[in-house]
This record gives C-alpha cells, sequence and structure tokens, in this order.
C-alpha cells in the first residue's frame, strides 16, 4: 500500500515527521503527545522507518527531491542521536535528500546535551529550535514545564559548542500573571544570546489543552498582550532581527526554510502518528493514536486517517492567507477581487501596496487573524 495521492510538481518537498512522546504534558498543550516509556518510543521508531519504506514505494517518489526535514512533537529530543540517524539514513535511502537541506529538530531544554546536540549534527542535523518559552522561572513552573530558566540556558550553550551555527528558540506571550516588564525581561535575556531565529506565540486555549478544559486564573488583558506583540517587535528590530512572518524573527539569512514551504503553500509529506501533509490537492493526516499508528504499519499498511481535497477555490484562498503572514507579502492580482478590503486596510495603515505586490504592515500582523476572515 502507497499514497494514492502525488505532488503536483517535482520541486523539493518538505518532510513533516512527528515524534509524539513526551516526559510531562504541558498546560497549555493541544498536540498529539503521549508518555514517554522506552518501549513505546522502539516501537514507534521502527513503525516510523516501515512508513518511510512505504511512502518511498511510491511511483513518484525517485523523481523529487526532499528540500527541509522537520522533527517536531511532542519532545523529539527524546530520541537518542542513533535513533535519529537511522531515521534519516531511511529517508536517503527512499529519497534524494538534497545535500543543503534544512534539517531541524524541536528540543526541549532539560533533555538536550552537548553530546546529544553533537550526536544530532553528525546525523545531519543543522538546525535546532529551543523550546525555552520563558525566562522567568515561575511562569515555567506554571507551564509544566520541566526546565528552567538556567537549563535553557545550558541547553543553548550546548548547541553552540556542539557546533551548531543555527539556532531557534520559541518564546510566549500573554501569559498568566506576566506583565510588559516580565515579558520584556524574557525577550531581552534571549537576545542577549544572540540566536539566529526567534519564534514568538501569543498563548491560545486550544481544544485538548488542560487549561481550555479547567481554565486558568491571571491572564493578561487585550491591551497588554498587544503590548508584550509591540515590545518584541521594537525589541528585535532594535537588535538586526527581520520581522518576516507574524511570529517569526530572524537574523540575515536564518529564515526557517521549512515553515516557509507551508506560508508558500507548498507540498510537503507527512510522517508519523497525527501529522498532517499537503500533496498536489489532497490535504491529509495520520491517524493520531500511537498504537493505531502502530498497528496499522505492523500490518503493512500506511496509517492514514483523513483527507480532503481541495478545490481550485479553497487553494487560491489559502495561497493568498498563507501569503499574507508573511512580510514579502503576494501579487496584488491576487487580491483583485477584494480591491475595496485592499483599499480599506491601506487606508487604515494595515497593508502596504508597492509596485504589483502587496503587504502586511506590523499593525496589519497583529490584527491578521480578524483581517483574514474577510477573505474567506
Amino acid at each position: 500500500m502507497t499514497l494514492t495521492w502525488s505532488p503536483s510538481r517535482r520541486g523539493p518537498l518538505g518532510v513533516y515527521l512527528h515524534i509524539p512522546f513526551c516526559r510531562q504534558r504541558c498546560s497549555y498543550c493541544s498536540f498529539n503527545t503521549g508518555p514517554y516509556r522506552p518501549a513505546a518510543m522502539d516501537r514507534f521508531h521502527s513503525a516510523l522507518l516501515d512508513e518511510i519504506d512505504l511512502v518511498g514505494e511510491a511511483a513518484w517518489a525517485g523523481d523529487v527531491t526532499i528540500g527541509t526535514v522537520f522533527f517536531g512533537g511532542g519532545a523529539p529530543s527524546l530520541l537518542e542521536p542513533i535513533e535519529l540517524e537511522t531515521i534519516l539514513d531511511r529517508l536517503r535511502k527512499r529519497f534524494a535528500l538534497d545535500p543543503g537541506a534544512e534539517v531541524t529538530v524541536e528540543c526541549n531544554p532539560e533533555s538536550l546535551t552537548r553530546a546529544k546536540a553533537e550526536g544530532y549534527r553528525l546525523a545531519g542535523v543543522n538546525r535546532l529550535s529551543l523550546g525555552v518559552q520563558s525566562l522567568d522561572d515561575d511562569l515555567l513552573v506554571r507551564l509544566g514545564r520541566l526546565h528552567s530558566s538556567d537549563d535553557a540556558r545550558r541547553a543553548f550553550d550546548a548547541a553552540r559548542s556542539a557546533g551548531v551555527d543555527n539556532v531557534s528558540l520559541d518564546l510566549m506571550y500573554g501569559l498568566p500573571g506576566q506583565d510588559v516588564a516580565r515579558w520584556e525581561s524574557t525577550v531581552r535575556g534571549v537576545l542577549a544570546w544572540r540566536p539566529e531565529h526567534l519564534s514568538a506565540y501569543a498563548l491560545t486555549l486550544d481544544e485538548g489543552s488542560r487549561w481550555a478544559g479547567e481554565g486558568v486564573a491571571g491572564l493578561p488583558g487585550e491591551e497588554t498582550v498587544t503590548a508584550q506583540y509591540w515590545a518584541l517587535a521594537r525589541m528585535a528590530r532594535e537588535a538586526g532581527y527581520e520581522h518576516y512572518e507574524i511570529s517569526n524573527y530572524a537574523r540575515r539569512g536564518f529564515r526557517s526554510r521549512h515553515n516557509q514551504v507551508y506560508w508558500r503553500a507548498e507540498e510537503y509529506l507527512a510522517l508519523g502518528p497525527g501529522a498532517c501533509g499537503f500533496l498536489g490537492d489532497v490535504r491529509y493526516g495520520n491517524v493520531k493514536p500511537v498504537e493505531r499508528y502502530c498497528a496499522a504499519l505492523e500490518a503493512g499498511g500506511l496509517p492514514l486517517g483523513t483527507h480532503e481535497v481541495l478545490t481550485p477555490a479553497q487553494r487560491k484562498a489559502e495561497k493568498v492567507i498563507l501569503g499574507l503572514r508573511l512580510s514579502d507579502g503576494v501579487p496584488l492580482a491576487w487580491l483583485e477581487d477584494a480591491r475595496p478590503l485592499v483599499e480599506t486596510w491601506a487606508s487604515l495603515g494595515l497593508l502596504e501596496v508597492a509596485g504589483d505586490r502587496c503587504r502586511l504592515t506590523e499593525a496589519g500582523f497583529l490584527l491578521s487573524d480578524s483581517l483574514f476572515v474577510h477573505l474567506l
């Protein structure tokens, strides 16, 4: 059994691999995760290799190259270097992995050592994404994180000493009890480390998280969250970072190539339980429970759970909305049917038109969710 859908072009594909295990589920987390157990990891690892083999048997697999690889989760840094190396080797066996491919691993600070970072690098990883979230130890405890601010700095230093020269840090704002000064302290601290990339997200209480079900006290008001957004934008700009996507900042030359696959509505493979992919005009997802995922592969089948065929109109709307998430913007012609909206947003300082392209401003980024509703 192989994938019945094929890419629409033979250009580079992205690959997303979901590693579903965590030592502890965070209070805000709504991702597809489960408790870490060595036996469960062993079974999953074997199943993931089988999935790579099955997908690699598709008729088109030999005609495409892999341009980016992203290990997400969960906590992918629970993988030992030899386990990760085996996965990358299997990808290289089944697909043409570009020698210059961007290969990213998400890491929890408490599980990243210098030896592990060096092992990842030697296996072919050239980018690490550290889930720092905050440098406020009280907030880290409340979030359910297992690391401290000192652990986060040690993990960053471990990556550097292991020779990793492309490190991204994940941060969160809008957290309970977090005022603007506490947020600025975290931003000031991580900017002093000079990472290549920052991702910063306002807290959302998504269905499936403990806080969404139980509630959480002390959340800051909208004015405070807005002030935190503007503080980060200002501080990152002053430190020389490009605000290239709504929630992402990079030093020159260090944009996340894999995430730009998503924002440019390009195609990517999904591997692992609950992973979602996009090929041709089909968005698909694997089954989420690890047990079902492994059982399907052990029975010789792919663990496919859902799929949706997008209409041309849906594809166009997605390309516009995702493209407007980037500071590069989109061709003005893509918004020809929405000219009144463009003019209104431009008059309000939310959008800029330059030649044949248009892009959201910083203020437009902040209001993007409400703006995009009008494009659907």
